[in-house]
């Protein structure tokens, strides 16, 4: 088994607080990961800060440096922590992801590889090796943007066309960022 970082160390600014907690269909938007994560056979491992409000977890809990606030803060830590050559990455806040997709992207041989929706990368949702842990931590001070990370690492780009097959690939990469992300979903 194969196991799956869910990101969890935002602030959340933009929702109004910590994203994790923030409920959706009346669960913490963390549950619907963790449970898209465990329908693909993979082992759940939530990275966040020590200050990150997190909701009751019964899975594998990493806490990631208080700095830099960037997300490869949490992907770095994570690889860290978990003895695997590679390891599938998500966010806390992308409930409508799938076993399915989360088992396909775990099944990758690309070292690294993220998926792209509406026409934008998703470097969020993807595939990340233990083997570019030296690049990412390069890439982490500089602080670009993670769209930049992927592009600078040469990312295998997972279009429309793969996705399409686990579903809506808007869907599937929707992030809950503010509070009309939230009521779209049904929050």
């Amino acid at each position: 088994m194969g196991s799956a970082i869910v990101l969890a160390g935002g602030s959340g600014s933009r929702l109004g607080g910590e994203k994790a907690a923030v409920l959706l269909a009346g669960r913490p938007l963390i549950e619907h990961v963790l449970d898209a994560v465990r329908a693909g056979g993979l082992a759940p491992v939530v990275v966040a800060k020590r200050d990150s409000l997190l909701p009751p977890l019964d899975c594998r809990l990493v806490f990631e440096p208080a700095l830099p606030r960037h997300p490869l803060c949490g992907i770095v830590a994570g690889l860290r922590a978990v003895a695997e050559p590679a390891l599938v990455v998500c966010a806390c806040d992308m409930p409508f992801l799938t076993g399915e997709l989360l088992a396909w992207l775990s099944e990758l041989e690309a070292p690294f590889a993220v998926a792209a929706a509406a026409g934008r990368l998703q470097p969020l949702l993807g595939r990340y090796s233990s083997s570019m842990l030296e690049a990412l931590e390069q890439q982490l001070a500089l602080e670009p943007p993670m769209r930049e990370v992927a592009r600078a690492l040469d990312a295998v780009v997972l279009g429309q066309a793969e996705l399409e097959r686990f579903g809506d690939p808007a869907r599937l990469c929707l992030s809950i960022n503010t509070p009309e992300d939230l009521a779209a979903a049904g929050g």
